[in-house]
């Protein structure tokens, strides 16, 4: 899968699942601190990754992962090994 494809899938879950606004994202936008995802939503966006990619997430491995771009990346990683 290539990189904007996970970026377009990304986008439109976080806007439609997690209901952030489209306007909030950008792929320098902090996680918790611009786009308000807090531990319930991680829970959330954990199933969501999980039906829709097939990865599953553990929360230590999103420690090191503050903006959407960091998250745009580790996926991309995940999913192309």
């Amino acid at each position: 899968m290539q990189q904007e494809e996970i970026i377009q899938k990304i986008n439109t879950l976080l806007i439609d699942e997690i209901e952030v606004e489209e306007s909030q994202i950008k792929p320098s936008a902090e996680l918790k601190k611009d786009l308000g995802i807090d531990s319930l939503d991680f829970v959330d966006l954990f199933v969501i990754i999980d039906t829709h990619f097939g990865i599953k997430l553990k929360a230590e491995e999103m420690s090191g992962i503050l903006t959407l771009q960091d998250f745009y990346d580790y996926l991309f990683k995940r999913i192309n090994p």
